[in-house]
C-alpha cells in the first residue's frame, strides 16, 4: 500500500468522526492545538501526523488511537477502502485525462459516504456485466485515442527518424525479410518460424516474444503470410527503437498487468503501421483516392498491395490520417469476427472519433443490424470456396435519426485461425465537409440502406435480415404509453377540479 493511500485512509476516517461528532474544523483546533490548515492537509490525505498528534485528535474526537492509525475503514465506507486497497487510483492513467491522482483523494474524502454508494454502485455494475480492470485499460485507450483524433505526432516523427536512420526509402513498401534482418543484425534478436507449428496450445497466437538480454527470440506463426510478417517486425522493431520496456509478449492478450502494456502496445502498433506505410506518399494517394468522380475498390486494394499492408493496417492509416489531413472527423471504426457458417458475430474492435457514433458496440448480447455492410459481407465470403479480400461500400441511413454514414468494408479469411472470418470497416458521416472532400459519396453505384443499431431496437416493419423481435422497443414503448395515460388522467383529474370550484 502507498504512503498516499495510508495518508488518505487517515484523512477519510478522522473526517468521518469528525462531522459524525458534529465537530467543526475550528473546533477540533481548539481542542487538540492543531491548525486549522494543517488540519485540513491531513482530511484531504496529503499530511500525516506525528505520534503526538495522532493521541491529541483520538482525544479530541472521542477514539482510539489504535482505530485512527489502523487501515480499516467503517462499513459504510467500505466500497472506498476496496477501491483504494486494489491500487486501482495509481493503475488507472489519470494522469492522460489531465486529472491528479490527489485531486481525485481529495474529491473523496469531501463526501466519503455518498462517494462510497456510488462507487459501490459501479462495482454492482462491473460485476453484473463482468467487467475486470483490462476494461477500464481498453477503454480508457479508446478515450485517450478519441482525444487525439487517433493521430500521434510524436510516433509519425519517430517511424521517419527510424526509416531515415537506418536507410530505408520512403517511398516505396518494405521488404518483410529486410525488417527481419535489422531485428536480426542491428538488435540482436533470434527468429524462429517454425516451432509454433508444434506447439497445439498457443496455435491462435500470431507472435510470441522471450525478453533475453543476450538475445531476445521472436517466434511466429508459420501461417503468417508476408504483410503480417512485416507488421510483426515492425512492432518488434518499435519497442526496441521508442524503449518501451512495459509490454505484452504475445499479439493476443493472454493477461493484462498494466495500462503502461495497453499504451505501449498501441504505440508499437501505431508505429508498426507508419513505418509501413510512411504518411507523406500515402497521404498524396489519399487525395488522389478521394477525388476520384467515381467509387473504385481497385483503387484501395492495389494502394494496399503497393505498400505491402494488411486490411486493419490500411484502415487504421485511415483513421490516422483522415481526420487530422483531410477534416474528416466524424468516424467510426469497427472490427467483427465471424466463425464460419453460424450467425454468431463478434465485436472485439471499435473507435470511435468526435461522439459516439450510431453503429456501436453492445454489452447487453444484443443483435447486431444485419443490414450493416460490415455483416453482410460475411455472407459474400463464406460463399467462396478459397476465401479472397473483399472491398465493398454503402450509404447507411439510421431509422428514427438525421445521421448517414458512407461505410467502407474489407472482409478477410481469420489467419491463421481458418474457421472464422473478419471483417473491419471505417465509416464516415455524410456532412457538408465530406461531400466536399469525397468526390464519389453519392457515386450511384453505392448501394443506400436503411440501418439501425440493433434488432432489439429497432422499429423497421417487416425487416427481412430480422434476427430476433424487438423486445427492447416494445418495452420502452409499453413505458412511453404508460407514461401518456397517467399524463392524460392527472390532466383530466384537474379539469374536473377546476370544474367543481366553478
Amino acid at each position: 500500500m502507498t504512503d498516499d493511500t495510508i495518508r488518505l485512509i487517515f484523512g477519510l476516517k478522522m473526517r468521518q468522526l469528525r462531522l459524525d461528532r458534529k465537530i467543526s474544523l475550528t473546533d477540533l483546533a481548539a481542542r487538540t492545538g492543531i491548525s486549522v490548515s494543517y488540519l485540513n492537509e491531513i482530511e484531504k490525505g496529503k499530511k500525516y501526523p506525528k505520534g503526538t498528534k495522532i493521541a491529541a485528535l483520538a482525544e479530541a474526537l472521542d477514539a482510539e488511537y489504535d482505530y485512527l492509525v489502523s487501515l480499516q475503514l467503517s462499513k459504510k465506507m467500505a466500497p472506498i477502502a476496496e477501491l483504494l486497497q486494489s491500487n486501482l487510483l495509481h493503475e488507472l492513467p489519470l494522469e492522460l485525462f489531465g486529472i491528479e491522482v490527489p485531486d481525485l483523494l481529495e474529491i473523496l474524502s469531501n463526501a466519503p459516504s455518498k462517494l462510497s454508494a456510488f462507487v459501490s454502485t459501479l462495482v454492482e455494475i462491473s460485476r453484473t456485466y463482468d467487467m475486470r480492470v483490462e476494461h477500464f485499460y481498453f477503454s480508457a485507450l479508446r478515450s485517450y485515442q478519441e482525444m487525439h483524433e487517433n493521430y500521434f505526432e510524436e510516433l509519425e516523427e519517430a517511424a521517419q527518424q527510424f526509416r531515415q536512420a537506418h536507410q530505408l526509402p520512403e517511398g516505396e513498401a518494405l521488404a518483410a525479410g529486410d525488417l527481419a534482418r535489422l531485428l536480426q543484425d542491428v538488435y540482436g534478436y533470434g527468429l524462429d518460424e517454425q516451432s509454433l507449428a508444434n506447439m497445439p496450445k498457443l496455435q491462435h497466437l500470431r507472435t510470441i516474444t522471450l525478453p533475453d538480454p543476450r538475445q531476445p527470440m521472436l517466434y511466429l506463426h508459420p501461417a503468417l503470410d508476408e504483410r503480417q510478417q512485416a507488421f510483426a517486425y515492425g512492432r518488434e522493431l518499435a519497442y526496441t527503437y521508442l524503449k518501451l520496456s512495459e509490454r505484452s509478449y504475445t499479439t493476443s492478450w493472454v493477461e493484462v498487468d498494466s495500462f503502461e502494456q495497453v499504451l505501449n502496445n498501441f504505440k508499437a502498433s501505431y508505429f508498426s503501421c507508419a513505418l509501413l506505410m510512411p504518411r507523406q506518399p500515402l497521404l498524396e494517394q489519399l487525395r488522389e483516392w478521394l477525388q476520384q468522380r467515381e467509387w473504385q475498390p481497385d483503387f484501395l486494394l492495389q494502394l494496399m498491395q503497393g505498400w505491402g499492408a494488411t486490411p486493419e493496417m490500411l484502415l487504421h492509416r485511415l483513421t490516422n490520417l483522415l481526420p487530422r489531413f483531410f477534416g474528416l472527423r466524424e468516424l467510426f471504426f469497427l472490427r467483427f469476427n465471424h466463425p464460419i457458417g453460424s450467425q454468431h458475430f463478434y465485436l472485439t474492435k471499435e473507435m470511435h472519433l468526435s461522439g459516439l457514433h450510431n453503429p456501436h458496440g453492445s454489452m447487453m448480447n444484443e443483435h447486431y443490424c444485419r443490414r450493416w455492410i460490415s455483416l453482410t459481407v460475411f455472407a459474400e465470403l463464406d460463399q467462396q470456396p478459397t476465401p479472397s479480400l473483399l472491398c465493398r461500400v454503402q450509404r447507411s441511413k439510421y431509422i428514427g435519426s438525421e445521421n448517414e454514414y458512407l461505410v467502407l468494408s474489407l472482409a478477410k479469411a481469420h489467419n491463421p485461425q481458418p474457421d472464422r472470418n473478419s471483417s473491419l470497416s471505417i465509416g464516415l458521416r455524410i456532412s457538408e465537409a465530406l461531400k466536399r472532400k469525397v468526390r464519389w459519396w453519392n457515386d450511384a453505384a453505392i448501394p443506400v440502406r436503411w440501418v439501425n443499431e440493433t434488432c432489439e431496437r429497432c422499429p423497421a416493419v417487416d425487416c427481412q435480415e430480422r434476427a430476433v423481435p424487438p423486445r427492447i422497443l416494445q418495452q420502452q414503448n409499453q413505458v412511453n404509453e404508460t407514461k401518456w395515460a397517467l399524463q392524460e388522467l392527472k390532466q383530466k383529474r384537474a379539469e374536473e377540479t377546476e370544474a367543481s370550484r366553478s
